[in-house]
């Protein structure tokens, strides 16, 4: 029997590559999704890197080569610029965090300007709407996520701790960037919170029946507690029915409801509510900061409830309120009357 052939050194290198580039990022608490994200563009800028027939290591590339490699994908593959952006993340950690090559090259390397696109906002009956269509738990996550701003993400990874009943607020951590807010938590929501909150815990207790294993926590924070991951503070707020791999540590445990549900229940929802708007998730927190401008909310307030670390970012809201609700007189209002 002949024997099988053995993987060339360039292609042991790129695994090589990435499996440091792996432990770094988990090493610096990176997000499973940044971590997944950085691993294809650096695969794929390699790959790219042999396109001549010959793979080379990333140490033996420079400034031509990223340069050309992002030249690349911005007019053969015309990815847009946030694609273009988080490919050029990734090389550069690549380089500075796994190679700790720190060339002037990487410095100088310009990033694609992204428009600035007024977002797309529901009006208020329009919300009403949508969220009628919508039932179960998905239901309340939505309902959530407009009543408080919050991510889609960050709806989705509340732990049990992180709503306070009695000072009717709710503590998001880890947000985007690393940072913890409070926001709000809304009266109207309480008793279906309360509700979820049962329908929690009986998981939380069939899982300790059954000697399952307990909830992914943040940082390695159970080789400094031990068994923290099992206690009910930590428990998800929104657990997946069902149990899961979890593809870092590979124990099969009790993962928090997948977003997707979210998201598809909410596209459902927006032809039955007649909305002919492009609607996503994240329209639900561009309305929420917008309604809250109308109803004469400081913006600084409003930056603080949304996690913007520049109020510049807050900003886009006021140019939805700038042109609605008859800010401004149209000359043709006053020529026709208004009556239209």
């Amino acid at each position: 029997m002949k024997n099988s052939a053995k993987p060339s050194t360039p292609v042991l290198q790129s695994s090589r590559i990435l499996d440091q580039l792996r432990e770094r990022i988990r090493y610096m608490h990176y997000s499973l999704s940044t971590e997944q994200v950085y691993l294809y563009w650096v695969r794929f800028f390699i790959r790219w890197s042999g396109r001549g027939g010959v793979m080379r290591h990333p140490r033996d590339m420079g400034a031509s080569e990223v340069e050309a490699f992002l030249a690349h994908l911005a007019t053969e593959r015309r990815v847009s610029a946030s694609t273009h952006n988080q490919a050029l993340s990734a090389i550069l950690f690549l380089y500075r965090e796994v190679l700790a090559i720190e060339l002037p090259w990487l410095s100088n390397i310009n990033r694609p300007t992204q428009k600035r696109r007024i977002p797309s906002v529901l009006t208020n009956d329009e919300v009403a709407g949508l969220l009628a269509q919508m039932q179960g738990e998905t239901a309340l996550i939505a309902r959530l996520l407009y009543g408080t701003g919050m991510r889609l993400m960050e709806g989705m990874r509340l732990r049990i701790k992180d709503v306070d009943f009695e000072r009717q607020v709710i503590i998001v951590r880890d947000a985007k960037g690393g940072k913890d807010r409070v926001v709000m938590l809304p009266r109207s929501l309480v008793p279906a919170l309360r509700l979820q909150l049962l329908a929690a815990r009986a998981l939380w207790e069939a899982d300790r029946q059954a000697q399952r294993g307990g909830v992914e926590t943040p940082h390695a924070l159970e080789q400094k507690y031990p068994k923290v991951g099992y206690s009910w503070a930590w428990f998800w707020m929104f657990p997946s029915p069902t149990l899961s791999i979890d593809p870092r540590s590979g124990v099969e445990r009790r993962h928090h409801l997948y977003e997707d549900r979210v998201q598809r229940a909410l596209k459902k929802a927006v032809p039955l509510a007649g909305i002919a708007k492009p609607v996503s998730v994240h329209t639900l927190r561009h309305s929420f900061a917008t309604h809250l401008l109308q109803a004469g909310t400081d913006i600084r307030t409003v930056q603080e409830l949304l996690g913007h670390s520049d109020v510049s970012t807050t900003m886009i809201y006021t140019h939805v309120l700038k042109m609605g609700g008859g800010a401004v007189t149209s000359p043709i209002d006053r020529l026709l009357g208004g009556n239209g």
